[in-house]
């Protein structure tokens, strides 16, 4: 048997994605339920569907989560790609100590600390908490990790084809739309899919900027399960799941295919030199 697969190895595998997965398996499984009871199989049904598209509070909540989720990753994206760009391109500049911690801070500070530093902040500007301010704080949290995912495909970029394209005479701005961009699109593309995942998730730092008629999906599911889960709550979050899941492999075929198209033209470009 080869080294790697082992019988050990082999049930610690299942044990730990069975770990990880029964229990979205289990509920996306009694999202069917016929009964009221989560927990007893009363038959197949898909009824909590549709009393879950009549619930407005829910479809609310969803549309406004929905909202703010692409609004912020946006706007992360864009944010986190220029100062993956700053922190690999502009090599040892004044003050990028500073810069690289203010980037790097959100992924460990603790989100209650986050959250209420934001909620001071907006307290102290007289900004009412609502849409905006939810989505300002998702922008902060979640940009820092798009950052890092540019950062890490930016330094193994290729600069001579920058260069070429400039020593043909492309603009600086052209050059980076029409080469560098189009190179380092899967990172881009995967940490737009990393905050757009984080924003939809995020329970603490909403609670502590959201105002009246701001509740996102995670809150109202929260207050929700408080008082008891019910087959609507197992019903929206398998739609989640089910969000997720279509955004990774969307994330990996897209990786895949840029992948892909970079193996051939080195082929072509192989073939071409000899």
């Amino acid at each position: 048997m080869r080294k790697g697969l082992s019988p050990f190895n082999i049930v610690s595998l299942v044990m730990g994605f069975s770990f990880l997965y029964l229990p979205i398996l289990l509920l996306v499984l009694f999202s069917f339920n016929e009964s009221k009871l989560v927990t007893v199989w009363g038959g197949f049904s898909t009824k909590w569907y549709g009393e879950m598209i009549r619930n407005e509070g829910l479809m609310d909540a969803a549309w406004m989560t929905l909202k703010i989720a692409v609004v912020s990753s946006t706007f992360a994206t864009i944010l986190g790609t220029i100062a993956g760009l700053v922190m690999v391109r502009f090599g040892s500049f004044r003050g990028r100590l500073l810069f690289s911690g203010m980037i790097y801070a959100p992924l460990v500070m603790p989100e209650v600390i986050t959250g209420l530093s934001l909620l001071l902040m907006f307290v102290a500007i007289s900004l009412d908490r609502g849409f905006l301010t939810i989505t300002i704080a998702h922008i902060t949290f979640s940009m820092c990790y798009v950052a890092v995912v540019v950062q890490s495909r930016m330094v193994t970029f290729d600069q001579s084809i920058e260069e070429a394209a400039l020593d043909l005479g492309c603009p600086p701005m052209r050059t980076f739309f029409t080469v560098t961009l189009p190179i380092i699109m899967p990172a881009v593309v995967s940490g737009w899919l990393l905050s757009f995942t984080l924003s939809l998730d995020d329970l603490v730092i909403a609670s502590f900027t959201s105002g009246p008629g701001s509740t996102t999906l995670p809150m109202k599911i929260y207050s929700s399960v408080r008082l008891g889960v019910t087959p609507e709550i197992n019903a929206i979050s398998t739609i989640l799941v089910g969000l997720v899941t279509v955004g990774v492999l969307v994330a990996s075929y897209v990786s895949r295919r840029q992948t892909l198209i970079r193996q051939r033209d080195e082929r072509l470009a192989a073939a071409e030199a000899t």
